[in-house]
Order: C-alpha cells, then structure tokens, then sequence
C-alpha cells in the first residue's frame, strides 16, 4: 500500500506562527493538577466541530490541535512543566479518563461525561460522508493503516481518506520534516488523526501547530482499535472507569509500569489536597454503574 494516497490540490502554506481564529475561552475547562480540561460531553464536543470545522469561512479549527487527556497525561504534565504547557496549549483536552470526568462532576460541571479518542473517531466517521469531512492518518505502522483503510470503506462508504503516512521511526530531518507537512497540506484534510501515542503524538502536535492545515487531534491507541489490533472494554468497564484495567490486561508488559506510578499518584495528588475523595467517587460510580446492568 502506498503511504499516501488519494491527493488533491490545497493552496495552503507553512507559517511559522499560529493565529487561532476561534475564541478559546467559550470552552468550560476543570483545572485537573494543572491541566485544563475541557468540562464537555461528546454532544458538546460534536456540535462544536460542526460549527468550525467547515464554516463559510473555511476550517477555523486548522492549524490547531486537541490532546486526548487522561490520568497517565495528566500526572504526566504535573510532573513535567514542558509537557503541562502542550497540554494546555492546544484547542483543548478533551476528559478521554474517567476518572477526570468524575473530578469534573464534583467540582461542579454535571454535564462533564468521558469523552473517549476512539469514541469521537467512531462519531466523526459516522458524519463524515453527509458532511465532507476529510480525514488524514499520521503514525502507527504500514500494515495497522492499511487495516484502517479497508475497515473505514467497508463500515463508512463514501468516507474521504485526505491521506495516510507511518512515519520512520527514527528522528526525521527538517527538509524530511518540510516534506511530511507538504504533503499532508497538499490532502486539504479537515482533520488530522495522530497516533504517536503519548507523550510523542501531543509534543508532535505543538512542534506543528500553525503548520498543519488540519485540526490534528491525538488519537493513540485508537489507531490499533479500528485496525482491529486491540478490542475496546466492554461497555460496562467503560462506564465503570475500568478501561484502563482492561488495556493493562491486554498489554501489561507496556502499561503495567505506567499505570502503577500514574493511577496511584494521580488518587494520592487529589486525596491528598483533600478537596474531594477521588478513591470514594471512582468506587461509588462502579458500583452504581454494576447495580444498573444487574
């Protein structure tokens, strides 16, 4: 499969600064240990990008980037001033851990819910034929984008695919740098799908913010759950905060470390400020979440 497909022509051209042209401030943000996050629900979220993302004055959102926030990227940016500042610096980050949405909730927003990467890949692709949305996929590898290719023209048919491109592993050159943003232009996508993972694919976003005329929104392992290379929690562990538990149990030798350190250090920051009982909150949505299926 070639790494780049179906192109068009796109007038569009590098700049070495960004000018957001929406007002960032509309957006309700909770400040979850010094990330903001966005205080939304998918509904908000949808209705949002509908009204950008081809307004009559074009993509108003291209150029900018949206993190997929959960627990690990938040302590993750308390622990790290740089990465806090990429986190803070896009669009928005969106509540894709429950755990933050539950935070949220406490702290007063009651429309907050969980607002997942692949969940809002799978309602864009759902809308994306009616509304002319073109998508381009930058990262993973040759043989999980070529998996995504043939899901989306069997589930999606009519969906544009702007382009694909796995990138080399190793760093890349700025002329190699120049060619990979060219040509990701030259697809004239509305939105950018970034599967680096993180906190790879949020720094990538920030480097390309004014450069990339997409809205880049960091996707990670959403890559591999539409290939078809990992399966998605049922929905109850969705719903219970307990996807994570179930990604550890499909990949423990990756995650193990990571949750141990992030998922005990984030409960202990929260408890420990003594504004809200995080542990109690978590524990209470999962049973209230059991008792409903039951």
């Amino acid at each position: 499969m070639d790494k780049q497909i179906n192109f068009i022509q796109s007038d569009s051209k590098l700049n070495g600064f960004f000018v957001r042209r929406v007002d960032k401030s509309t957006i309700p943000t909770c400040n979850i240990l010094g990330v903001n996050i966005a205080a939304i629900n998918m509904e908000w979220l949808l209705n949002y990008l509908r009204k950008y993302l081809k307004s009559p004055k074009g993509n108003l959102l291209a150029g900018d980037y949206i993190c997929v926030s959960n627990v690990h990227t938040t302590v993750t940016s308390y622990e790290d001033a740089e990465y806090c500042k990429i986190q803070n610096g896009g669009l928005m980050a969106i509540p894709d851990g429950g755990p933050l949405s539950t935070v949220g909730k406490k702290c007063g927003f009651q429309e907050m819910e969980r607002t997942t990467g692949p969940g809002l890949m799978g309602e864009l692709f759902k809308i994306s034929t009616e509304l002319k949305y073109r998508h381009y996929f930058y990262g993973s590898t040759e043989d999980t984008l070529k998996k995504i290719y043939q899901m989306l023209k069997k589930n999606y048919p009519g969906i544009q695919i702007a382009g694909m491109y796995n990138p080399p592993f190793h760093p890349v050159t700025e002329e190699e740098d120049a060619t990979i943003i060219k040509m990701i232009n030259y697809s004239n996508p509305e939105i950018v799908w970034v599967g680096l993972g993180a906190p790879k694919q949020e720094k990538w976003m920030a480097e390309h913010q004014g450069k990339v005329n997409g809205l880049m929104v960091g996707v990670g392992a959403g890559f591999d759950y539409f290939a078809g290379n990992m399966n998605r929690a049922p929905v109850w562990m969705q719903k219970s905060n307990l996807e994570w538990f179930y990604r550890l149990i499909q990949d423990p030798k990756r995650l193990f470390q990571r949750y141990l350190h992030t998922n005990l250090k984030f409960l202990w920051l929260e408890m420990f400020r003594g504004q809200y009982n995080v542990l109690y909150l978590l524990l209470r949505e999962a049973y209230k979440t059991i008792i409903r299926i039951n």
